[in-house]
């Protein structure tokens, strides 16, 4: 098997327990620091312990010495974990998708500023469809069904606090952020917990939130591994997917109308950084 069918692969698996996430946190009957702590702290110890048996401290390690870029990745995670959970109850899952499909666009952003790295000719074009269809899925937050403004703030500023963490970590790419990821869930968890409430949590929703603990562990390890083999191009058409199918989960499980104007947004943004991502992957397989 090539790195690039190897990666391929993990990040299809990644993203396809990475859809269902939205629709848990709706599902499970608990206030939403009480989902984020116990979504948060039991993947995260999950993670260690696994990686404790399996490999011992050396990852944990080799991501200390990562220094700043691991310590910024690890917070990244840990606190978009949380307001990605908030906004889900705040706000529909049609709005929260889109909105943090916008990932890419901050990550360029940043990349220009912290990386000196320049934006591309095909990333302006992308920036200039996905902020118009930003726009109106803000603007229909008013008049569609379980969506809110403040929600809609809230998946924004997932997007762009995850787009920070893994700009800074691609400083140390060749070094696995999985070890992050576990710690800054854990610490996550330990943060909110005052706010949690986590004993009232109802029994009868242990089924769910083992399923939720389940499906974010997998897809956390997942999505920190398969994007080390193929490139981000690759790995902007997969997540893509997720934006497409939590919003068709959440209208068939939930009833919930995505509404008019989040589609209409949605396709602007979801179009856009498709077209963006296939660009780059045809002009990397034309002959030189």
């Amino acid at each position: 098997m090539t790195d690039q069918l190897k990666g391929l692969l993990i990040t299809f698996f990644g993203v396809l327990c990475v859809v269902p996430d939205s629709l848990f946190v709706r599902l499970i009957d608990a206030p939403a620091l009480t989902i984020a702590f116990w979504r948060l702290f039991m993947v995260g110890l999950i993670i260690c312990l696994g990686l404790l048996a399996w490999q011992g401290t050396g990852p944990f390690r080799a991501w200390w010495r990562t220094g700043w870029a691991g310590l910024i990745y690890m917070v990244a995670l840990g606190s978009s974990g949380v307001m990605f959970v908030m906004a889900v109850s705040l706000t529909s899952v049609a709005n929260v998708v889109f909105i943090i499909a916008s990932l890419p666009v901050f990550a360029a952003l940043f990349s220009r500023v912290f990386l000196k790295e320049p934006i591309s000719p095909r990333m302006y074009l992308t920036m200039a469809a996905v902020i118009p269809g930003l726009a109106v899925i803000a603007y229909g937050s008013g008049e569609t069904q379980n969506a809110a403004l403040a929600g809609d703030l809230l998946a924004l500023g997932t997007s762009a606090i995850f787009a920070a963490g893994l700009t800074v970590a691609r400083q140390a790419r060749r070094v696995s952020m999985v070890p992050g990821v576990a710690i800054g869930y854990l610490l996550a968890g330990i943060v909110i917990l005052p706010w949690a409430q986590p004993l009232s949590m109802p029994l009868d929703q242990a089924p769910l939130v083992a399923a939720h603990v389940g499906t974010i562990a997998f897809s956390s390890v997942f999505l920190a591994l398969g994007p080390r083999y193929i490139t981000s191009a690759e790995v902007g058409l997969l997540v893509l997917l997720e934006s497409v199918l939590a919003p068709l989960l959440a209208w068939g499980f939930l009833a919930e109308d995505p509404g008019g104007y989040a589609l209409v947004g949605g396709a602007l943004v979801i179009g856009a950084l498709f077209v963006s991502n296939l660009v780059v992957l045809t002009r990397k397989r034309q002959p030189h």
